[in-house]
């Protein structure tokens, strides 16, 4: 076994120095709640980044999903169309509402969903997509704007691990009418648990902000525009506390520095493992030209299920947290309850198996990614 030391952590905190200056500063302002200084600081900061029209922070992506899908208007029986390569707040946040998700397959060079098959799937009952931007590479979004556009379908963007990331030059999170984005201690840029929801489309701003601040119109109330504020729409409390954003607007003050970190990491596990495409025992990320991607995930596809429980084992053994990902959602109890499946899954089912996940985060060291990387060649070449 790696001694303690020496072990490399799947993920690892990257802290900018400031975030105990914030905290403390959102203390001493005794404003610890939501819709405080630093959640209005962090919010302007979003909006200009993607060019939307409104951000709001909340305490987690999940509940930024959850927001969307009641601006999407989904109501029991309606159908959204997503991958079941994804998170289970994709599917989740749609149940709740008493919808249907419909899964279909993904592409196998991006894992993203395969674009071509979303038509097909569409029938009278559908009311949204939900393309969900994996590893930080957009979808095809061209493609499935004019598909929303053509269908009359609402499109909202699971960006949970997008933030940063651009699609023909246009911000990820700045193409559907709404997007969602994570900035749990997993991600890029983060703030423990967090998230926020981006509103692209003007008409859905006031309702988005009622939304926010369960289901009251408080923030007309604070702009003057209503003597007192009630209850005037469904909604929960899905704001986060000022604490969480004020770690988060140290986060974003360096947001392009840890972007460029993780690139570099990326580039230099590509760039080692060009040999292996080549002999063909692992496949590397596809990047379409259109897209730029923020180094979320660096992930290999090796050959087969049994390769992949020895490559793990192995970088386990050394003291090195590698992993695998989702359980494919139609696969899954809850998924086989609430969803279907439309067509079939066949590239979903076949990546789960193979994918490898290794440390990325712009607190690790060269010497540590060179490690990981020897270890796996290592692993691959016997």
């Amino acid at each position: 076994m790696g001694n303690s030391t020496n072990n490399i952590p799947f993920n690892k905190l990257y802290t900018t120095n400031q975030e105990l200056e914030y905290i403390s500063q959102a203390i001493a302002n005794g404003q610890i709640a939501g819709d405080e200084a630093f959640t209005k600081k962090c919010q302007q900061w979003l909006k200009q980044a993607l060019g939307s029209q409104k951000v709001l922070l909340t305490h987690s992506c999940t509940a930024a999903l959850e927001m969307a899908v009641i601006l999407a208007g989904i109501q029991p029986g309606d159908e959204v169309i997503m991958p079941s390569y994804t998170f289970v707040s994709t599917a989740n946040a749609v149940v709740l509402r008493g919808g249907i998700p419909v899964f279909v397959d993904i592409r196998p060079d991006t894992l993203n969903i395969d674009e071509t098959l979303v038509e097909a799937a569409i029938t009278s009952k559908t009311k949204a997509i939900m393309p969900v931007h994996y590893a930080g590479m957009s979808c095809e979004m061209d493609t499935i704007k004019a598909l929303a556009a053509k269908h009359g379908l609402a499109l909202i963007e699971d960006a949970a691990q997008g933030f940063g990331s651009t699609y023909k030059g246009q911000p990820v999170g700045s193409l559907g009418q709404m997007a969602a984005f994570s900035f749990h201690a997993t991600k890029n840029i983060v703030s423990g648990e967090g998230g926020a929801l981006a509103i692209n489309d003007p008409a859905l701003i006031e309702r988005a902000e009622i939304v926010w601040e369960k289901g009251t119109n408080r923030s007309q109330f604070f702009r003057g525009t209503v003597d007192k504020y009630t209850w005037v729409d469904v909604g929960s409390s899905y704001l986060p506390s000022d604490l969480l954003a004020a770690f988060l607007w140290a986060q974003l003050g360096y947001a392009d520095e840890i972007k460029q970190r993780r690139l570099r990491i990326w580039h230099r596990y590509n760039k080692a493992f060009a040999e292996l495409e080549l002999q063909r025992r692992a496949q590397r990320p596809t990047v379409p030209s259109e897209c730029q991607h923020n180094a979320h995930i660096y992930y290999l596809l090796v050959n087969d299920i049994e390769t992949r429980t020895r490559v793990l084992s192995v970088l386990k053994q050394h003291g090195v947290q590698a992993t695998f990902h989702y359980v494919p959602l139609h696969s899954a109890p809850a998924g086989r309850k609430y969803a279907r499946a439309h067509g079939e899954l066949s590239v979903t089912e076949d990546i789960c198996d193979r994918i490898v996940r290794l440390p990325l985060s712009a607190a690790l060291t060269t010497e540590e990614v060179d490690r990981v990387i020897g270890l796996v060649l290592q692993t691959l070449a016997a």
